[in-house]
């Protein structure tokens, strides 16, 4: 490396420092002041999500099923479950799945590829944790046995957040003028309209397989008694 570009690269990046910046990676990640901010894409709204649901979980182990207060941190884990698992195991089928078509539809050609670890982290981990979770660490439903109406409970739920996604990148688009993810600006409107309708029913499917999955490998809870 000649003289001035080793002096360049100081000015851009000291030797101790972590990451490059300025820059279009982690550095404009970190400061980015589009309208939105990071919540503008699925994966951080799924990840805050999924960090209140595991914090209330911490915070019920801490506080001991013994408390009210342990309890009751530990039914809005369950509660929030409903929305965290389904969303990220969603986010984690869809993001793959686009990926394996072609990377650009996901990530912005004018973006560095995040590293495997993080990408790992950000798309996969979330979904298999909270798998994990829902089927081996929840009752079947957070308050009292399964009602009958779970699934259009769960359907209720997942088509009211798809269609509330939709209409927030909407409104992002308005003030920003592009979309968070490349493949929202292939579409026109009605085949947004379906895609979110699509995304909705498949977040219900995953509810519902978790369903199953439990009622496979837990057993079914009847009126007044269990059947495995």
């Amino acid at each position: 490396m000649s003289a001035p570009a080793a002096v360049e690269r100081l000015r851009q990046r000291h030797p101790l420092q972590k990451f490059e910046a300025p820059s279009e990676g982690f550095s404009g990640v970190l400061h980015t002041d589009s309208y939105g901010w990071h919540f503008q894409y699925l994966t951080i709204v799924g990840l805050t999500i999924s960090t209140l649901c595991f914090t209330c979980g911490l915070s019920a182990d801490m506080a001991s099923s013994s408390t009210t207060f342990g309890r009751t941190l530990f039914t809005c884990k369950n509660y929030l479950a409903l929305v965290a698992a389904p969303i990220e195991i969603l986010i984690s089928i869809l993001y793959w799945g686009l990926r394996a078509i072609d990377t650009s539809l996901v990530i912005p050609p004018d973006l560095p590829m995040l590293p495997l670890w993080a990408d790992i982290g950000f798309h996969l981990a979330p979904a298999l944790f909270l798998a994990a979770d829902v089927l081996l660490c929840s009752p079947p439903w957070p308050t009292a046995p399964l009602p009958k109406n779970a699934s259009v409970v769960t359907l209720s739920l997942s088509t009211s957040f798809a269609f509330a996604y939709w209409y927030w990148i909407e409104l992002c688009y308005a003030h920003n003028g592009f979309y968070p993810y490349p493949i929202f600006g292939l579409l026109n409107r009605w085949q947004r309209v379906g895609l979110f309708a699509f995304a909705g029913v498949m977040m219900w499917m995953v509810g519902a397989a978790l369903r199953f999955g439990y009622a496979a490998l837990n057993g079914v809870e009847a009126v007044g008694r269990l059947r495995r």
